[in-house]
């Protein structure tokens, strides 16, 4: 009540309080696939239900590298893909206590070695407030550094004041400098989810090269008479391998 009354107008991106904590997770699922199998995506989720629920299919293959007739059908199996999601998630968050994030970075035309080397040759010099470097090391997926120093009470300092120049080359680039925190998964549940355009193929014989039976897969699943429909993406391991895929959410 003793301050004087002044009007303000907020400029800026506006939030609901409520949802200010929530974290919103992005899925990238690492599936791995057995030898013998194949992955189809459909461009329209009921073509993968008409495939799933027909389950048993014989496929027609090239007689081109075959001699025997009674080779030239395999049969397979279709199933559903189903992999497991985050339902909830509680994190634990703690600062590092002798580390900084460095970010907005500039894009230069050098190595990320020699990037590095140009942040810790900086940031090593007590004059511009760091100490010797303990490790440095880009985060993966970003174009942000974790420093990390040997001695205690340098980092603080260094993140109070928020940016700073950094001399490369000829020229010098403004920096921000944050606090590094680390997370502790302390609470995760999975639900089972079902990719509604994509079904797992399974019992694949290994009797025609990779890109022959790649081909003839897709010849058969994309024929309307045989219950299929466009196919947006097939990918196939051949017997005696493994493979890995990776899956994303779906924008489309």
């Amino acid at each position: 009540s003793a301050l004087p009354e002044k009007k303000m107008i907020f400029k800026g991106l506006t939030v609901n309080k409520e949802n200010m904590n929530n974290l919103i997770l992005t899925p990238l699922i690492h599936y791995p696939l057995p030898g013998g199998s194949a992955l189809i995506t459909f461009e329209e989720a009921k073509v993968a239900q008409r495939i799933i629920e027909m389950r048993e299919h014989t496929v027609e293959l090239s007689c081109g590298e075959l001699e025997e007739l009674d080779q030239c059908r395999v049969r397979v199996q279709a199933v559903p893909m189903d992999i497991l999601l985050p339902s909830a998630l509680e994190v634990r968050l703690t600062q590092r206590s002798r580390s900084i994030l460095v970010s907005e970075l500039p894009r230069l035309d050098i190595s990320k070695e020699a990037l590095l080397d140009k942040l810790e040759l900086f940031f090593s010099k007590t004059k511009n407030g760091g100490s010797e470097v303990e490790n440095r090391e880009f985060l993966e997926d970003s174009d942000q550094v974790v420093l990390t120093f040997t001695e205690d009470g340098v980092a603080e300092p260094l993140i109070e004041r928020g940016h700073t120049q950094v001399p490369i080359g000829k020229e010098k680039y403004k920096i921000k400098i944050s606090p590094c925190m680390t997370g502790d998964i302390s609470n995760l549940q999975l639900q089972p989810s079902r990719c509604p355009r994509t079904v797992l193929l399974l019992g694949i014989p290994d009797v025609l090269s990779e890109e022959s039976m790649q081909d003839a897969l897709e010849i058969h699943f994309q024929k309307g008479s045989r219950g299929g429909g466009e196919v947006d993406a097939l990918a196939y391991v051949p017997a005696g391998r493994t493979g890995v895929a990776v899956f994303v959410e779906d924008t489309g």
